[in-house]
């Protein structure tokens, strides 16, 4: 099973699923995330992803490739800009969307944006989760 998590720039919400995936998933699962663009990794995303214990820092801000979509199984856009913009998928390829809104468009004081990102996080952590146990399940 190889998970793509699709996100705009790849460098909030996509890398935040594809930390808490990769901290979750059995062997047999393959992840990754890319962006329609790379804008590179917000660090934000990682300050709140090492909060809870995971290190997103070494994962890569990188363009969706069409070999990407080839080895995925699973696509899984996380802003609407990507799924209104994701290409067309290889036939079996299942895909499935998360409209999380993006933490990077926050405003306030830093500690209001700070909230912000640890609330999307929580929120993709319950779904990596539900999804994770879905895939182990399915497998």
């Amino acid at each position: 099973m190889n998970i793509l998590f699709l996100c705009t720039g790849n460098s909030c919400r996509s890398q935040m699923a594809e930390g808490f995936a990769r901290s979750l998933a059995a062997g047999s699962v393959a992840i990754e995330s890319a962006g329609i663009e790379a804008h590179g990794k917000n660090p934000r995303a990682i300050a709140v992803m090492e909060e809870v214990g995971v290190d997103i820092s070494a994962q890569e801000s990188t363009r969706l490739t069409d070999a990407m979509l080839e080895r995925a199984d699973l696509v899984v856009t996380v802003c609407g800009h990507a799924d209104e913009h994701c290409p067309l998928l290889p036939p079996g390829t299942r895909k499935r969307h998360w409209p999380l809104e993006d933490p990077a468009r926050a405003t306030g004081s830093e500690d209001e944006v700070m909230a912000e990102f640890r609330r999307i996080r929580d929120e993709i952590r319950e779904r990596v989760a539900e999804l994770m146990a879905m895939v182990s399940h399915a497998g």
